[in-house]
């Protein structure tokens, strides 16, 4: 899969980068990637995708190859840069059906697109977004208010987390088979160290400091269900049987509230699509191209 580099000096003062395919005429995949992730660590999936869709990846404020860019500026916002960069840079590929898809952290980004820009995807599908219940996000903005938000065992366990190895060697046997990673294909942990982690120096270090990390799971989307009701895209929510309790009983909601979104469990775990990248990428293909 040949991908080309793309960089975006957005609105708030920093540089967006990414990657995308060479212009093909297929129909055009917009990616977005999970908290602590980056789109690259993806590409078992991917790749699989590529033969279907030219690929539009775009790593988010703090996250792969993008700026750090100081503090971190919101859900919402950061999903506004992403269309920035996206209508920025999509000319290229001509006037193809546009696609939208995002794991986790950049589901929900995703979501929040699609009820704010209600033209620019004919179809999405969300993987495991971590879709925060109405009651989640009063504790949430009541937590914060009362300064209790640094606390939630997210939270912790991120700022805890190992952020450096000797290399990507260590990196590699180091995280195999331990939390979030337990279950993944070798061929998507090995493409997460590769892209998720940079060499230098002091050995190897992840890209997406821990503390970045840490402040997303300790914030939230504002307005996230007046913005799920207003999406008219066509759209499948895809979650594993085994992730957070909160995540199907959101989909169920979400489902019941919007007749365009439909709700699917899938075998895995929160990372399903790392666990089994054939499956979703055939998952993905199937919906996007209304072949369901």
């Amino acid at each position: 899969m040949q991908l080309i580099a793309w960089s975006h000096s957005c609105s708030a003062g920093f540089t967006l980068r990414g990657w995308h395919s060479e212009p093909s005429g297929k129909p055009l995949l917009h990616f977005l990637h999970g908290n602590g992730f980056c789109t690259r660590a993806y590409e078992p999936m991917l790749k699989r995708l590529a033969q279907d869709f030219d690929l539009w990846l775009c790593d988010v404020q703090g996250h792969g190859d993008s700026d750090h860019g100081g503090r971190f500026h919101g859900w919402n916002r950061n999903a506004e840069m992403a269309v920035e960069a996206f209508e920025a840079g999509r000319g290229i590929f001509g006037d193809v059906p546009r696609y939208a898809c995002g794991h986790s952290f950049g589901g929900v980004l995703s979501s929040l697109i699609l009820g704010r820009h209600r033209d620019l995807f004919t179809r999405a599908v969300l993987l495991d977004p971590v879709l925060f219940t109405p009651a989640m996000i009063g504790v949430m903005a009541l937590s914060e208010v009362l300064g209790l938000h640094e606390r939630r065992t997210m939270v912790q366990k991120a700022k805890n987390r190992r952020s450096q190895w000797p290399d990507r060697a260590a990196a590699y046997a180091g995280l195999h088979g331990r939390g979030i990673f337990k279950g993944w294909a070798d061929e998507a942990l090995q493409a997460y160290v590769e892209y998720a982690i940079k060499v230098g120096e002091g050995g190897a270090e992840l890209k997406c400091r821990p503390s970045r990390e840490a402040e997303i799971f300790s914030s939230f989307p504002k307005r996230l269900w007046p913005s799920l009701a207003k999406v008219v895209t066509p759209t499948q929510v895809i979650f594993g049987e085994k992730t957070y309790p909160f995540v199907p009983k959101a989909v169920a909601r979400w489902c019941a509230l919007n007749s365009h979104v439909s709700g699917q469990s899938v075998a895995g775990g929160h990372c399903f699509m790392q666990e089994h990248p054939e499956d979703s990428a055939e998952r993905v293909a199937r919906f996007l191209l209304g072949h369901e």
